[in-house]
């Protein structure tokens, strides 16, 4: 590695194994990190280990060493731990699912061989298959836990890091539709990345996975996997192919690889995609912008903007309150607001893809009885997934003349599918 100050990393967070990746401005992209030297042994197991003699802590292929060999405590199940809000117990220690992830992490950024990662990392990029409420709470807190400031860490999901490496390669590889397939051993998922015309901002789209099973038995598997490639591209024009994951190997696929390089499109196939997405999603937002111009309408992304019609100096104006077009997880906001002659609250939300627009009403049971515009609120809104927007308001009062007295309301919006 010949980076030590101003590190880009991206770290893929795997439910059985992870990869780290840092971007190489020499070589003008990312690098995956070798668990071994000389080799390309990029992946690790998600897990971490304490050695109760030493009181210290290991990850990965060492941290199973020690627990096999040696009786170390091993915690194997940090990603489904990550989901979770109870804590664990390590032995006779409780700890809280951030703080076994802050651990993780941490043993993790030890590989890239800096002396102090944390104060040189300029931007740290952690992706996983989805992103839950209960992970984006626990993979920030273990952020700051160990001492990333906001802003210079990030989370995304497989699709977005997908998004990020397809659109930071040549515009070759992208200029038409681009074909993403991710396999397990049993099954393999096709999805359609494709960028829009015309229109500003550019609205690049994902489309939903289609899904099919393939047999253990590698020939039949093989004809599978062709008429699974012939139904889900069809007749469309595609510019390259994408192949992730566990499960796809040219050794059986003698029929499939010569329809997916048919048409000379080009064709990847590797494990480290993700890791390295995340490098590039680092490089773009905190360096480059090239792809400002660009939307990418992903899966996390709200479609929703949502605002009130209030009274602003004296004249009637819309204050937006969440504008669509960001992630869920870094969708939020606040403000204080007085009732004037009103005892509920009016949200006015209009759809990113449709333009259609509603009206959402928040009645506000038991709300303290005082003359008009003596009642201050604090209304706060943050995201729980892409379609599910919770509402919090709390009474703050009106100074020493009407003290508050902690009503709290809360409702949760959801959008249709």
């Amino acid at each position: 590695m010949n980076e030590i100050r101003d590190i880009l990393i991206g770290i893929d967070f795997g439910r059985k194994e992870s990869q780290i990746s840092y971007y190489d401005r020499k070589a003008e992209e990312p690098l995956s990190v070798s668990m071994k030297v000389g080799t390309s042994q990029y992946e690790f197991p998600t897990c971490i280990c304490k050695r109760v003699d030493r009181g210290d802590w290991c990850f990965g292929r060492e941290a199973e060493y020690f627990a096999r060999e040696h009786g170390a405590i091993l915690v194997d199940r940090l990603y489904e731990i990550c989901e979770e809000k109870n804590p664990v117990m390590v032995g006779q220690e409780e700890l809280q699912p951030y703080e076994l992830m802050s651990v993780f992490i941490g043993q993790v950024l030890k590989t890239l061989g800096s002396v102090d990662p944390i104060r040189y990392t300029k931007c740290l990029v952690i992706t996983v298959e989805h992103l839950t409420q209960n992970m984006v709470r626990n993979l920030q807190k273990a952020c700051e836990h160990l001492g990333f400031q906001e802003g210079h860490y990030l989370l995304q999901d497989y699709s977005e890091s997908f998004f990020y490496y397809t659109l930071s390669q040549k515009m070759d590889y992208w200029n038409r539709n681009v074909a993403w397939f991710e396999f397990t051993p049993k099954s393999v998922q096709f999805r359609k990345l494709s960028v829009g015309m015309g229109a500003k901002p550019v609205l690049v789209t994902l489309s939903k996975p289609n899904e099919t099973s393939l047999s253990e038995d590698l020939d039949l598997r093989d004809m599978e996997f062709y008429q699974f490639i012939t139904r889900v591209m069809g007749s469309d024009v595609y510019s390259s192919i994408f192949i992730t994951g566990q499960g796809f190997s040219q050794e059986w696929a003698v029929k499939s690889v010569p329809l997916l390089c048919k048409q000379k499109r080009k064709v990847f196939f590797g494990t480290n995609l993700f890791a390295k997405g995340a490098c590039y999603t680092a490089k773009e937002k905190l360096e480059d912008r090239k792809l400002k111009g660009y939307l990418y309408a992903g899966d996390a992304l709200v479609k929703m903007n949502i605002g009130m019609e209030m009274l602003v100096m004296g004249s009637r104006a819309y204050h937006p309150l969440i504008s669509a077009g960001s992630n869920w997880y870094e969708s939020s906001a606040s403000c204080e607001l007085i009732l004037d002659r009103r005892e509920d609250l009016v949200l006015s939300i209009s759809s990113m893809e449709t333009g259609e627009k509603k009206k959402v009403c928040m009645s506000l049971p038991g709300l303290p009885q005082r003359p008009n515009r003596t009642t201050r609120l604090l209304l706060e809104l943050r995201y729980q997934s892409p379609k599910e927007c919770r509402i919090t308001v709390r009474d703050l009062g009106f100074g020493d003349m009407f003290p508050a007295q902690k009503k709290v309301w809360t409702e949760t919006i959801k959008w249709e599918e």
